[in-house]
């Protein structure tokens, strides 16, 4: 924590949690927001299918690649400055895809989109824990989370209506105002949370030492994809959106917007309850009780869509369920990745986002397009998501049994014992 940490922000929490939300959101929030106008830029562009899923790659390998930089740059140089460079670029990139009338150019221009946005992701992550003790912390990350699960699904709504009613250049010209006015907001009130004397020198050998030292932990490998494997058993769903929604339960597409209801309120509910039990509850209790409800709401899920066919009436209300569970678990997991480092919280905020968005472009690149079509094969790709997380804590849970065991994160020691 940074020494002066209660007077670098003077404001209420949850004006920083929004700022905080709205940096991290930015990356999920410029992949979906396009995804509705995918036929009308081809058509403009003369773009085949192939060449659209370019973009969509292009992206996200842009921002797998530059996620295991930000943290690091953001640990050397402070946390401020790899703000406003990665929001100045988005906000630069989006530009060029909306001038771009060739894919090639547009492919380019997301590749930079990708390379830019994680910044905001993974620094917001650290200036939680660099300004606040472990209640609070968990606290704001739960406004954090409302805010974070619902960008992905507000943003297909949010580009379907620009498209419609603008065209599909208009989504990117919004997503360029997006990053202008967050590059004004940070400049303008956004503390330096990182310390001085807390910086990390930036070379290569002291970055590679780092990730080592990260990717040697199994608890900190595990601990990540139990914060970030689950979340796809719930963007499985907004992914497959138009397939799942119009095909398999022909609702029209002004319907749609009920899916997005209650999966949003699924969302706000657990992060609400989750800010709630901060410092009343063990972490690990907090963890249990989530990936229990998850369980419960990915199983009936599946045993529903197993004896009867799928229908509006009940197919989205399981879904609702598993995403309270998830935003009531995930708060106090990432605070748990990030204290297992304390000095290099940036790098293993990094790291968690990395493993994170790899997760997030292998559904979206290669499972969903397998059951998009099919409710029974989005409820078993669930619940099998799901299950990674929860395998991953499980092991947690039996080789550190001391991991969430005070109602605050716990302060680990900087590397694992050996096994």
């Amino acid at each position: 924590m940074h020494p002066d940490a209660a007077t670098l922000w003077r404001g209420p929490r949850w004006a920083l949690a929004m700022l905080l939300a709205a940096l991290g959101t930015v990356g999920p929030f410029s992949i979906d927001t396009y995804l509705p106008a995918f036929a009308g830029i081809a058509a403009d562009v003369g773009a085949t299918p192939v060449q659209m899923q370019q973009t969509l790659s292009a992206y996200l390998f842009g921002f797998a690649f530059m996620n295991l930089f930000h943290g690091a740059l953001a640990d050397s140089f402070g946390r401020r400055p790899v703000v406003l460079v990665g929001t100045g670029v988005f906000a630069l990139a989006s530009i060029g895809c909306a001038l771009s009338t060739h894919v090639g150019w547009l492919i380019a221009f997301r590749a930079l989109q990708g390379l830019s946005t994680g910044a905001g992701m993974v620094v917001s992550r650290a200036i939680v824990r660099d300004l606040f003790p472990p209640v609070d912390a968990q606290r704001v990350m739960s406004q954090i989370t409302i805010y974070f699960g619902v960008a992905p699904a507000v943003a297909p709504i949010v580009g379907g209506w620009l498209f419609v009613h603008a065209g599909w250049h208009a989504i990117f010209w919004f997503l360029a105002a997006v990053g202008v006015v967050l590059w004004g907001v940070s400049w303008r009130w956004l503390p330096e949370s990182l310390h001085p004397s807390q910086a990390q020198p930036f070379r290569a050998r002291d970055l590679m030492r780092g990730y080592l030292q990260l990717g040697s932990s199994p608890r900190f490998l595990l601990l990540a994809l139990a914060s970030g494997v689950p979340f796809n058993g719930m963007f499985l769903y907004v992914l497959s959106a138009p397939a799942f929604l119009g095909d398999v339960l022909g609702l029209r597409p002004t319907q749609f917007f009920w899916f997005f209801v209650i999966s949003i309120a699924g969302i706000m509910a657990g992060a609400f309850a989750s800010g709630r039990l901060a410092g009343r509850v063990e972490p690990r209790v907090q963890v249990h009780r989530g990936f229990r409800i998850m369980v419960a709401a990915a199983g009936l899920n599946l045993v529903l869509n197993l004896l009867f066919e799928p229908h509006a009436a009940w197919a989205m209300l399981p879904i609702a369920g598993y995403s309270f569970g998830w935003s009531l678990m995930v708060p106090v997991v990432t605070l748990m990745v990030l204290d297992l480092f304390p000095e290099r919280r940036g790098m293993a905020s990094s790291l968690q986002a990395t493993i994170g968005s790899v997760a997030n472009g292998l559904v979206a690149g290669v499972i969903a397009p397998l059951v998009m079509h099919s409710a029974l094969g989005l409820a078993a790709a669930s619940i099998g998501l799901m299950s990674i997380g929860l395998i991953a804590w499980r092991v947690v849970r039996v080789r550190w049994p001391e991991t969430g065991t005070v109602p605050a994160a716990v302060s680990e020691p900087s590397a694992d014992p050996p096994p």
